[in-house]
């Protein structure tokens, strides 16, 4: 096997390219991020029942994979990673809490469905924990959506009431835009039917 010489005009080259890439930023990516949002986050104005109870809308905790915006996605069996460049405007368990809000108040079956901050008080607490929230590339290509939540009622602080959701929406095409629309597809359904699952239990303690 022939072995490569460093020639005298080699070693003056090398530092010369180096030094071209600091000043001028040549070797340094300038590709955009991307950010997306999901439509069916944004919560609407409460339609209120007057006798229905009032529902506080905890925190969706998350691993810490879900912590940063970078869409997450997972090939075959082990491989999983994130889109450098492809970002979420929110974090995943934001967005999941936004849209079980949204979903809550549009049912019209709650005097009041407010975040778990605010000052008010509520009759029943629900929290929850997004396990996954990912692209997966298994053949065809679907979003996965995996969430727990638990009601507790505020006045016995007692856990009454827990369902897991594990949900997949199909992709279509191969483009980040497909994703995102099957995300967008898939939380809609999570919570709304979250949402009456809670209330089809609230109805058995009238």
């Amino acid at each position: 096997m022939a072995q490569s010489r460093i020639t005298p005009h080699s070693m003056i080259a090398i530092p010369l390219v180096i030094a071209l890439c600091l000043w001028g930023g040549a070797c340094v990516s300038t590709k955009s991020v991307h950010y997306y949002a999901l439509q069916g986050a944004a919560a609407p104005a409460n339609q209120a029942r007057p006798d229905g109870p009032t529902l506080l809308v905890g925190t969706i905790v998350a691993p810490e994979e879900l912590q940063d915006s970078r869409i997450r996605y997972r090939a075959g069996s082990n491989q999983a990673g994130a889109y450098e460049y492809h970002r979420w405007t929110e974090r995943p368990g934001s967005m999941v809490r936004t849209a079980l809000i949204h979903a809550l108040r549009e049912s019209g079956k709650y005097q009041h469905v407010l975040e778990a901050e605010s000052s008010a008080g509520g009759d029943y607490l629900l929290r929850g924990r997004l396990e996954e929230f990912e692209e997966v590339d298994r053949g065809a290509i679907q979003t996965k959506i995996a969430l727990h939540v638990e009601l507790v009622d505020r006045k016995s602080n007692q856990h009454v009431w827990d369902r897991g959701i594990d949900r997949t929406e199909p992709v279509d095409g191969k483009s980040v835009a497909g994703v995102v629309e099957s995300f967008d597809r898939n939380l809609r359904h999570v919570a709304g039917d979250t949402a009456d699952a809670i209330e089809a239990f609230l109805a058995t303690r009238r």
